[in-house]
């Protein structure tokens, strides 16, 4: 598309990557610049879906798998209906993944919030890297389960080499690249 031939339009901001690595610290950052840009915006945090959304799923494969679907089934419907959302949520497995591109379509902007195993364990306040390397969290993704890196995101972000102000602004500058958003230069001129 055409550069603004999408403004108005719902998309799905998609942050994927380790506990750690700084999803939902820039998906905050991005949610604040576009709550002062833009119509609607909705936050769907894999922690707190998981909790009121997907409540008794577990961390098997299938369950990790249903939780991510569950996700994109909400925003998808979101999307199509002019809503900007926002999604923070480690969704290790790049099948899935692919499928709620599919389903969401040219609106899904995928996002690698990426950071290496020992800099997420550093920055860990609840002390879950420490739990899932001594045994007492299985299935821990990173740890003893496997985190698969999408292979050709929209953007890569690699929080250990910049600021998260920094990773924010290049989000909102994809989103202005791509249309949804008028730059900030050209609201100034207007």
């Amino acid at each position: 598309m055409e550069n603004g031939t999408r403004f108005g339009r719902g998309f799905t901001l998609w942050f994927t990557g380790l506990s750690g690595a700084g999803k939902t610290t820039i998906s905050e950052i991005v949610e604040h610049e576009l709550r002062n840009r833009y119509r609607k915006i909705e936050v769907l945090d894999g922690d707190i879906v998981r909790t009121n959304l997907s409540k008794g799923l577990g961390f098997s494969k299938e369950d990790r798998d249903t939780n991510v679907l569950r996700i994109g089934f909400v925003a998808d419907l979101l999307t199509r209906n002019g809503v900007g959302v926002i999604v923070s949520a480690i969704s290790p497995f790049k099948e899935v993944r692919d499928e709620v591109r599919r389903n969401i379509g040219e609106d899904f902007v995928e996002i690698f919030v990426d950071a290496p195993l020992e800099v997420c364990a550093e920055r860990d306040v609840k002390g879950l890297y420490e739990k899932a390397f001594s045994g007492e969290i299985p299935q821990f993704t990173g740890v003893s389960d496997p985190y698969e890196a999408p292979a050709a995101p929209e953007l890569h972000i690699k929080t250990d080499e910049e600021e998260p102000n920094e990773s924010a602004m290049r989000v909102i500058g994809h989103l202005e690249e791509l249309g949804y958003l008028t730059p900030v230069g050209a609201l100034n001129r207007a």
